[in-house]
């Protein structure tokens, strides 16, 4: 019978619960986890023990109040609407392998009402789609709950708290390892320098028990991480390096213990601290990197303030949740306060610092009507700001979700050195086996140090680093120059496009164009025909409805249709009208004009006019100088579009391009062997996106269009893109470098330490030094490129 509670792994007490599951009596710490167990036989989930390298979390025998979940307030602003239900991200702390999240899932899909789940044992997240209809929400927390995963808000302190913890005590762990080895290598070099043997024995004795005292908590304590992760390996029925590494450690100081008691020649106390010391100052170090990732998912969460100041129509203050917000209402947000909901500027000039959601660190100012986001930061002076997106639907919660499914993936190439490293320890195995036979017969006497230092310096730590820890380091870095990866392989796509595509309107343009003239008109005055017009792009999505949004009397359309790349038509009153191109509205030839017209012909021509972003020429000319073949793809005419191709510095342009052109284009380029990229933001560019090799949607765009995108610039700093560029080319060198380095180390390491070159005090050193260089090269990644 094992000592431990079959489901949670804590220490049995005095009366521990034993329950029969499948003929065998197992042993239980409460009534929770024997619940659980239960449950989790009943259901034919019993894989889940089997697959776990992690025990559970041990079940809350006292119930959990999760009837709070199903309050609206709270929904607001945590959940959002998707087709069939609703949909939230929660956190749980009981979440310690993959087998956990494998168990999340399929215990959810169980439960009536569950439309979608996916939990991520890496960030501790559980996105639950679900339909309010059939099941609340509490009742699938319940089942979370019931098996020993407690939910908790995304932005809750409990998680915080936990991080905490683990933080402090990784640190408590490396502060005591690096202590006690220290002090073992001042006993060690005592004894190493007894060449001659002239120590009295029972000085030497003395050195190798305080030796032991010291090096038996680093081990047992420091080196818990490794022990237990061995373990749940063995469990498995696999070989990792957590075996390694404890086989390691624990052989050095069994034997080193064995030597001391018996008086023997050598000991290896000094190797075996060494090794835990240096390896835990690795983890921590590439842990690092991944929380410099993670961070903007948790800074995003942390944006929002939880109280506003709504401001009534007569002048009324009062202090709400920020669920409490609707649209519509007016909030006063003051200096250095961050902006609870995406809304309208009402009045006076203001700034705004919105370095977390575009990675600019320079306040942005602001006219009254100018939008402003949920999460930015007030400056200079108060504001006030009438809602108009709340909760889940601001793009600051847009972002997050973003953030956290790119997250939620393992690129491909991580996959492959998992594998790789997990062959390479078996492989290890038996050459250690070989070595310690070969020594055996020829010098009995090394043959343990030699296998000892085989074994510690070919741990392939180094090799199982070098993916994951730069591609962690990458992923913050774009972050805080606003570019979000949304697929697992965008940065290793995106460092090898040659060509890129652009779309125009609203990608290089500033996506505002104006109205610079009416003429043309027939049988109708200028005033009558701009209502018409206006009347047929108020509900379009096509940038150029925006020209006609200061018309506030016009009338109402009936059988609204879109014709994507050409136009919109529609009844007023009756009479069948169609803006757009020429071939589409009035049947004549294109000659690059927007012409309102009906079944009559030709009734207006309006003259539209836009500008480039700022620094949408900078951006060209720093991607032709990293030796991108540059393209622009767009729907307007052929002059427009030639005329500001000539102003950004272009000279690959194409006029009049329906999504479809777009794609072929694209596919023409691909077809040459050519690795395209693909910018744009509106819904007609989500097809062009999809196809092409790598796809960018600008963030302020449709939400399809990024939801078919690699990455997504949430910043409206189109330098980000040679930036981004600059970042995924030094990301695939440095990880080149890291495989490089690991394969290089592992092939000289091994014959040095098989021959009995290296002393396992040398070969632990070897290692966590092997491992700190991967570590601390993909660090480099964290410093984002200059604008």
């Amino acid at each position: 019978m094992s000592e431990r509670c079959h489901h949670c792994g804590e220490p049995l007490p005095h009366a521990p619960v034993c329950v029969e599951l499948d003929g065998q009596s197992q042993l239980f710490c409460c009534t929770g986890c024997a619940a659980a167990a239960r449950w989790i036989r009943d259901a034919a989930l019993d894989d889940y023990y089997r697959l776990r390298t992690a025990p559970g979390s041990r079940v809350d025998v006292d119930p959990v109040a999760l009837s709070v979940w199903d309050r609206e307030e709270l929904l607001a602003g945590h959940a959002r609407p998707i087709e069939g239900g609703r949909e939230i991200t929660v956190l749980t702390d009981g979440m310690r392998c993959a087998a956990c999240a494998w168990l999340i899932d399929r215990a959810l899909a169980r439960e009536d009402g569950v439309l979608d789940t996916s939990a991520n044992a890496i960030t501790g997240r559980i996105r639950i789609a679900w339909d309010p209809a059939r099941a609340r929400l509490s009742q699938l927390l319940a089942r979370l709950a019931a098996l020993g995963y407690r939910p908790y808000l995304a932005t809750g302190e409990a998680r915080e708290r936990e991080r905490r913890r683990q933080r402090n005590q990784d640190l408590l762990r490396i502060g005591l390892a690096g202590l006690a080895a220290m002090q073992a290598m001042m006993f060690a070099e005592a004894l190493y320098l007894d060449s001659r043997g002239q120590m009295p024995q029972a000085t030497r004795d003395f050195f190798r028990w305080i030796t032991f005292l010291v090096s038996t908590p680093v081990v047992f304590w420091a080196g818990w991480p490794f022990i237990i992760g061995a373990w749940h390996e063995l469990r498995g029925r696999r070989l990792g390096m957590d075996t390694l590494i404890a086989g390691s450690t624990l052989l050095a100081w069994a034997a080193s213990t064995f030597e001391t008691i018996r008086g023997g020649p050598h000991v290896w106390f000094d190797a075996a601290v060494m090794f835990v010391f240096l390896l835990l100052v690795a983890r921590q170090l590439e842990q690092r990197a991944r929380r410099i990732a993670s961070a903007q998912v948790d800074a995003l969460a942390r944006a929002r303030p939880a109280f506003a100041i709504r401001v009534h129509a007569d002048g009324r203050r009062e202090s709400v949740p920020v669920e409490a917000l609707e649209v519509g209402d007016v909030v006063r947000v003051a200096v250095g306060e961050p902006v609870p909901a995406d809304g309208i500027l009402l009045d006076g000039e203001a700034q705004f610092e919105e370095s977390l959601l575009t990675g600019e660190a320079t306040p942005v100012p602001k006219q009254p009507g100018d939008p402003v986001f949920a999460g930015t930061a007030c400056r200079e002076q108060p504001a006030s700001i009438r809602i108009t997106r709340t909760g889940p639907d601001t793009r600051l919660a847009e972002l997050t979700r973003l953030v956290e499914a790119a997250q939620a993936h393992r690129p491909a190439l991580t996959r492959i050195t998992e594998r790789i490293a997990t062959g390479f320890v078996a492989g290890l195995a038996l050459v250690a086996l070989g070595v310690y036979l070969w020594w055996r017969q020829h010098d009995p006497a090394r043959a343990f140090e030699v296998t000892l230092a085989v074994l510690v310096i070919s741990c392939p730590c180094a090799l199982s680093l070098a993916v994951p820890a730069a591609l962690a380091a990458a992923h913050g870095a774009l972050a805080r120059i606003g570019v979000l990866p949304v697929r697992p392989e965008a940065l290793e796509r995106l460092a090898g496009i040659t060509d890129l595509v652009f779309d125009k309107t609203g990608t290089l343009s500033d996506g505002r164009p104006h109205l610079a003239g009416i003429d043309a008109c027939h049988g109708i005055d200028p005033d009558a025909a701009l209502r018409i017009a206006a009347a047929l792009e108020r509900d379009s999505r096509h940038p150029l409805a925006t020209a006609f949004a200061q018309v506030t009397d016009a009338p109402a359309v009936e059988h609204l249709r879109v014709v994507p790349g050409q136009g919109v038509e529609g009844d007023i009153a009756g009479h069948r009208w169609r803006i757009g191109t020429a071939p589409f509205a009035i049947g004549h030839e294109d000659d690059g004009a927007i012409w309102l017209g009906d079944d009559h012909g030709a009734r207006a021509r309006f003259q539209f006019a836009e500008q480039p972003r700022p620094d949408a020429a900078a951006a060209v000319a720093r991607l032709h100088a990293q030796g991108l073949q540059l393209h622009l793809a767009s729907g307007d005419a052929a002059a427009p579009v030639a005329r500001f191709a000539s102003a950004v510095g272009l000279r690959n342009a194409h006029a009049r391009q329906s999504p479809e052109d777009k794609l072929a284009r694209v596919r023409a380029l691909q077809a040459e062997g050519r690795v395209v990229a693909m910018v744009g933001d509106g819904l007609n560019d989500a097809p062009v996106l999809a196809g092409a090799d790598v796809s960018v949607a600008i963030g302020d765009g449709a939400a399809l269009a990024q939801r078919s995108a690699d990455l997504v610039l949430s910043g409206a700093s189109l330098l980000a893109l040679p930036q981004a560029l600059t970042l995924a080319r030094r990301t695939r060198r440095i990880i080149r470098q890291n495989l490089a380095w690991a394969l290089a180390y592992n092939l000289l390491a091994l014959p040095l330490a098989a021959s009995g070159q290296v002393t396992p005090w040398m070969a632990a050193l070897g290692m966590a030094l092997s491992s700190l260089l991967v570590t601390l090269n993909a660090l480099r990644l964290t410093r984002a490129p200059s604008p």
